[in-house]
């Protein structure tokens, strides 16, 4: 048998049921394959099946404003790719009739839909014999070639390409891109595969030659920068001040507690007063520390020091962000918000809560 029946034959009985895999359609594929972009299935699967609820077709996705694509996005991460969907939706309902285009040179032209998931829509939806090139999908090609080089380096990938598109089978390459991410996610794991049970092991050259716990070699880790941040919790009677990050930032289009990164020198306090002139043109006394909060992006972490300040002075303005609200504590539900932000905003509530009762 080849390895594209010996895979096929697995996935047939193996495969997972996934909510995204019972309906084909091409808006099912697409919105799962943006939200599986450096995202875990489980993650995906309980905001996945809100998203169809809320947002069943392309037509209702593109009449929505973006604070609600936003709000259901939360807690999900790389809000970029919120973002994306919903500009190519309303590029979609205007200048495609509402459809996706199917073949991954003009899937590319959609903001969000890179050189992967291009060939994952087209496979997958559209019959295209495209293979798809993700994490999984490297390891599991790596150890079956035995590639000596690093997967995702432009030379490690051309090896990868040149080995794995003539067993491609034709027709059926979206059931063989699913299954060889299957087969990552559930044999072909990153440091114990368990080659005992996988349909390939006999053809693994990996595994023949006892390096398979050696394959895909690994760049050298990167030291991940930390970062101390400053956010301050400026009140108003009971109202609190949050601020609209910009679009095209880290977290664009969010809510925030305004604030910045501690620079070399400085103690908490400085840093709040320094960052609210530069944000906000406003000068601030800061007091109590409300919470510490940690949080850990792909590229970094940080420390939140959440920090009580009482405004003096002139009415903010939004210098830095595309606006800010005076809003009360208890409507603070109500915006969207990053997971560190939306940590501070639930403790102000919990506390207002308390009070109430």
């Amino acid at each position: 048998m080849t390895i594209a029946s010996l895979l096929l034959d697995w996935y047939a009985t193996h495969g997972r049921d996934l909510p995204w895999r019972r309906d084909r359609g091409w808006y099912a594929v697409w919105i799962s394959e943006v939200m599986l972009q450096q995202t875990r299935v489980e993650t995906v699967r309980r905001y996945y099946e809100r998203w169809i609820e809320k947002f069943p077709t392309v037509e209702a996705l593109a009449a929505v404003e973006l604070d609600k694509v936003l709000a259901f996005w939360e807690g999900l991460g790389y809000y970029r790719r919120a973002h994306f969907l919903h500009q190519a939706a309303r590029i979609l309902v205007a200048e495609h009739g509402g459809r996706l285009p199917r073949t991954v040179v003009e899937l590319r032209r959609l903001p969000g839909i890179g050189r992967y998931t291009a060939a994952a829509i087209a496979s997958i939806a559209f019959g295209a014999d495209e293979l798809a090139l993700d994490g999984n999908h490297r390891r599991v090609l790596s150890r079956l070639f035995d590639l000596e080089l690093d997967p995702r380096s432009s030379s490690g990938e051309r090896r990868l390409l040149e080995q794995a598109l003539p067993i491609l089978p034709k027709g059926r390459a979206g059931e063989f891109n699913q299954a060889l991410m299957d087969l990552g996610a559930l044999l072909c794991i990153p440091r114990t595969p368990n080659c005992g049970a996988c349909p390939l092991a006999s053809m693994c050259l990996a595994h023949r030659r006892g390096v398979e716990a050696e394959r895909p070699l690994r760049r050298p880790r990167r030291t991940v920068p930390h970062h101390t941040v400053v956010a301050a919790v400026l009140r108003r009677g009971q109202e609190v001040l949050i601020a609209r990050r910009a679009a095209g930032r880290l977290l664009g289009g969010l809510w925030e507690f305004p604030g910045g990164k501690l620079e070399a020198g400085e103690s908490l306090a400085e840093c709040l007063r320094r960052e609210l002139r530069e944000e906000l043109a406003a000068d601030a006394v800061p007091g109590a520390q409300l919470g510490v909060f940690r949080h850990g992006y792909t590229h970094f972490t940080v420390t939140v020091h959440a920090l009580e300040c009482a405004l003096q002075g002139a009415e903010p303005r939004a210098l830095e962000h595309s606006q800010i609200r005076w809003t009360p504590i208890l409507r603070l539900t109500r915006f969207p918000m990053g997971k560190v932000d939306r940590a501070i905003a639930n403790t102000l509530i919990a506390e207002a809560s308390h009070r109430i009762t």
